[in-house]
């Protein structure tokens, strides 16, 4: 449903064989988890002297021999298994920062309330839950009322409303951000709110943070935060 007035527009828009030492030390150097590295160097150095200083005539019992190394290569897949973590880390982040700037200049719906007042235009999008008039209260980065209204809607969802900039007095407001609260009465007639979105422009994207940052009318969001992108 589309309404016009002067002031604002709601628009419904396996282990594996045990390495050399000289192997296992190149696994070593490349694994990035300290801790774990010294535990498996240690293990080996005490596998390793126990072997050579077992006595000839009670030799180091069958059983625990097996459970020594199976312990040894669980250790070992388990340096893998790390280095293996970072490489999907760092693969994934590039991911996100690819992904992030194709969103670059494109219209984008986050949730939330605060909007910014752009060129004498800000625009906030809901779901309306049901048919009737909804009240609308803006206030100004300071918590002051600017502007209010009662307009009437119908049930629906992806409704935009687009503020001109123009407080209750007429008078035109300064840039800069402005919260809407929206409320319709329920079938009992008590006001309960509407949750609100905010529409507009991804500028630019910070891709030193992880994961990459967009920002949207001087404030910033992550990707898992766009609802939807609109034309």
């Amino acid at each position: 449903m589309t309404t016009t007035t002067n002031v604002a527009t709601p628009i419904v828009s396996g282990t594996t064989p045990l390495p050399s030492s000289s192997s296992s030390n190149n696994s070593l150097s490349s694994t990035s988890g300290a801790t774990l590295a010294g535990n498996f160097q240690t293990f080996l150095q005490m596998l390793t002297t126990q072997l050579q200083n077992q006595n000839p005539l009670d030799p180091l019992d069958t059983n625990q021999f097996t459970q020594q190394l199976v312990q040894f290569a669980a250790v070992e897949q388990q340096l893998k298994t790390n280095d293996q973590l970072s490489s999907l880390i760092a693969l994934q982040q590039t991911t996100q920062a690819t992904q992030a700037l194709t969103f670059v200049g494109k219209n984008a719906v986050v949730d939330g309330s605060t909007a910014s007042l752009v060129n004498s235009s800000a625009t906030w999008v809901f779901d309306v839950p049901s048919t009737g008039n909804m009240d609308v209260n803006i206030t100004n980065s300071s918590g002051q009322t600017v502007f209010t209204g009662s307009y009437p809607v119908s049930a629906g969802k992806d409704q935009a409303f687009n503020w001109n900039g123009l407080g209750s007095d007429g008078s035109q407001m300064p840039p800069g951000k402005y919260t809407m609260t929206a409320t319709m009465p329920d079938s009992s007639g008590t006001a309960v709110g509407v949750s609100t979105q905010i529409q507009g422009a991804v500028d630019s994207v910070d891709l030193t943070q992880s994961p990459p940052l967009l920002s949207i009318g001087g404030q910033t969001y992550t990707i898992n935060q766009i609802k939807k992108i609109v034309s």
